[in-house]
């Protein structure tokens, strides 16, 4: 595994999903609570050596008409969104400075103006967490690779609903497409030493 650098300046860090309606649910192998604190802590981290924080949630309308809504053997819950939903994590921010992108399916791309802030910011770099590993985080990932990103993924800035589904994406999908590593790595290689 080659060391990590990052040049804050070309740096996103796109944190998925972490959200009230979410954060709720119970995840492995990380609890959404500790996705959340080692978030937070990339996040100001981030923010102070002068990159980009992403904060992306997702949501619908009241009407539910922007949902997706195609024939599948395991349907996704249904009905309206419960109060608060979408809401972001407030110990996230948002912060001055920081982008907010609404989506209305897994991945953050499509239907989106995240690709445009990126590359108007000249932002080349992604550092993705969240929740869930293998459906927000891997859809994001997948559509970033197809355009060219450098990806790092933090491990433990994410979790998925079961641990063989994080164990997957973390072991088979996500080194193809970038780079694997822990909050302590991606801290340190931001500078001033990891807290």
């Amino acid at each position: 595994m080659n060391s990590l650098q990052i040049d804050p300046s070309t740096f996103a860090l796109v944190l998925i999903d972490l959200q009230r309606g979410i954060l709720a649910r119970d995840t492995s192998p990380h609890s959404a609570a500790d996705v959340l604190a080692v978030s937070v802590r990339l996040a100001e981290r981030v923010r102070r050596a002068g990159g980009q924080v992403v904060l992306v949630h997702v949501g619908y309308s009241a009407d539910g008409m922007d949902r997706l809504a195609v024939p599948t053997d395991q349907a996704a819950p249904g009905g309206p969104m419960p109060p608060g939903f979408s809401d972001l994590a407030p110990e996230l921010g948002p912060m001055p400075g920081d982008l907010v992108i609404m989506k209305r399916q897994w991945g953050a791309f499509y239907g989106t103006e995240l690709e445009l802030q990126l590359r108007r910011r000249g932002l080349t770099t992604i550092g993705l967490a969240g929740i869930s590993t293998n459906f927000g985080v891997e859809s994001t990932a997948r559509d970033a690779w197809e355009r060219g990103f450098e990806l790092v993924f933090i491990e433990d800035a994410m979790a998925g609903l079961s641990i063989d589904a994080h164990h997957f994406a973390i072991t088979t999908i996500f080194p193809r497409l970038g780079r694997v590593r822990s909050s302590i790595d991606v801290l340190a290689a931001l500078g001033h030493g990891a807290d």
